[in-house]
């Protein structure tokens, strides 16, 4: 009998920093966690470069990425959903104090 092995792989959520390339995002995972010799807790924030075939994803999005295979010299996760929409704010060219 063959059995499956179902592999676990790493998930992380964070936030959308950059959206300029093409397919590609880049997602800041924080954390926090005590300092190891003051034991005070302080934030660390490392970027994941991901994979987003659909480019579904925008600037402020909270979203989960997956680990995969290498994708490229730096990319190895895939977006799997955005989490949460980030609040878009449009600017109208009314408000802005500028003459067209």
């Amino acid at each position: 009998m063959a059995e499956e092995k179902k592999s676990v792989k790493n998930e992380k959520v964070g936030q959308v920093v950059s959206t300029k390339m093409n397919k590609t995002i880049v997602v800041e995972v924080s954390r926090r966690v005590p300092h190891p010799l003051y034991k005070r807790i302080v934030n660390k924030r490392k970027k994941f470069y991901a994979h987003d075939e659909q480019g579904t994803a925008r600037m402020g999005d909270v979203v989960r990425i997956v680990e995969c295979r290498p994708l490229s010299a730096l990319k190895r996760w895939n977006l799997v959903e955005v989490v949460r929409r980030a609040a878009q704010v449009g600017v109208a060219p009314a408000d802005l104090d500028v003459k067209a």
